[in-house]
């Protein structure tokens, strides 16, 4: 693994359960040197409680456990979250199961034996699903990059002051018409927010986006 990929990987923090002491205890070793935290679980009902109080970004399990499988682990988690990246752990003759979490959108799975570089490769594939939800596109070959606060379209690379991001987020998220009231509270706080100083912003943010993109609703506020 380069040194660039676990500088990716440092900040993240990963939930990892298997039942089988040997092999819990050799990847947890190799985890602990790549992630900020490991949670270790045993079982899949711990599992789901350690994910429940610490909302990992990585959901690392096995499939055959005891009192709760890594199935019905990724089926409990999928009720209250959709996005959790899941790996899964398998055997070659646990077939069945593989075929039952197709439906669980998982990141990828590993065959045993665990080895570092099927162990890599899966890590691999979560940095770049974590990568590409950072992106949000704005207009075909446009996004906005919610990790590095810049908008980009192919080779171009637009900066955005602070101000400037935080209305791209409130635009994105909200997905509807912000308010000029809504702009001073959430962009200007407790500053008071003079016209001219609204016009200069937009304006400025106008030149990195592309032409249409941001609507001004007469007398309500902004658009996308």
């Amino acid at each position: 693994m380069d040194e660039k990929m676990l500088k990716k990987l440092a900040p993240y923090r990963v939930l990892y359960a298997e039942d089988e002491a040997g092999v819990r205890k050799n990847v947890y070793e190799l985890l602990s040197l790549l992630f900020k935290e490991v949670y270790l679980a045993t079982d899949g009902d711990e599992a789901y409680t350690l994910f429940v109080q610490h909302k990992p970004d990585l959901i690392i399990t096995d499939i055959k456990m005891p009192h709760l499988s890594g199935i019905d682990l990724a089926k409990k988690i999928r009720q209250n979250d959709q996005k959790a990246h899941i790996i899964f752990i398998t055997a070659y003759t646990e077939v069945d199961f593989m075929l039952e979490a197709i439906e669980l959108s998982l990141l990828r799975y590993i065959v045993k034996p665990i080895t570092e570089p099927k162990l890599f490769d899966a890590l691999e594939k979560f940095l770049q699903a974590k990568e590409k939800a950072h992106l949000q596109e704005l207009a075909p070959s446009w996004y906005y990059d919610s990790l590095q606060k810049i908008i980009t379209h192919e080779s171009d690379i637009y900066e955005l002051t602070k101000k400037e991001a935080k209305f791209i987020e409130l635009l994105l998220q909200k997905d509807s018409i912000i308010s000029y009231e809504e702009i001073e509270q959430k962009l200007w706080e407790s500053e008071y927010m003079s016209l001219n100083a609204l016009r200069l912003m937009i304006k400025n943010l106008r030149k990195k986006l592309p032409e249409g993109t941001l609507k001004n609703i007469q007398g309500i506020g902004y658009k996308l």
